[in-house]
């Protein structure tokens, strides 16, 4: 039998302990004893994570503005969205978004909508992502950011959206954010429209702000 409703809800089990045994610059671990439906108890151990924003900005030519970059833990080069961490406790996440795109691209945009929301990893980490659609582009005023680190070598580039469909599909671009956006994007295009999103400032109650 169907369910009702096709919706995800907010839900807590009753947490016996909870330890950190490791704190990042950014990012920890978190160790909790739970208590299951059926009153076993079980260890869950997982990322505790601020939340991030990304954007998926597209041109008047259908092109979707990417980025090339080296991310270790996967020991890749990969192409993704703008993006970047939610720093500050309670940012509004479209300004968050605005600054990325800013900063990794020197690109500012007219129209901002949400494109769709995303936990990437909920066995294992808490990080919620709030996915921006970005459309009437262009170069931001004023002088460029200063990228350092792993962004000193990183490749800005626009591609057509059905090439990046393309590549996904075939196993060639992986990066989470960048495939969920592409999808998204090419099933909203050909299911009613892009006015059928959300507006920028929609509630994220995965991640609660102040518009």
């Amino acid at each position: 039998m169907a369910p009702k409703e096709i919706k995800d809800i907010a839900e807590t089990w009753e947490v016996l302990s909870s330890e950190r045994p490791f704190q990042g610059a950014k990012t920890a671990v978190d160790s909790e004893r739970v208590r299951m439906p059926d009153g076993a108890v079980a260890r869950r151990d997982y990322q505790v994570h601020p939340g991030s924003v990304c954007v998926l900005a597209l041109d008047e030519e259908g092109r979707i503005l990417v980025l090339h970059q080296y991310r270790h833990p996967v020991r890749h080069r990969m192409w993704e969205l703008p993006a970047g961490l939610l720093d500050v406790p309670g940012e509004n996440p479209l300004h968050a978004a605005q600054r990325e795109l800013y900063e990794e691209a020197h690109v500012k945009a007219g129209d901002w909508r949400v494109l769709v929301d995303l936990f990437t990893s909920p066995g294992g980490s808490n990080e919620a992502v709030r996915i921006f659609l970005a459309q009437d582009l262009a170069e931001a005023e004023g002088e460029r950011y200063q990228a350092h680190g792993e962004e000193l070598d990183m490749e800005v580039a626009r591609v057509p959206l059905p090439e990046l469909v393309r590549g996904a599909f075939a196993g060639d671009l992986a990066n989470c954010a960048l495939v969920t956006g592409v999808m998204a994007l090419s099933a909203a295009l050909s299911a009613g429209g892009l006015d059928t999103l959300r507006p920028a400032e929609a509630p994220w109650p995965a991640r609660p702000y102040q518009p």
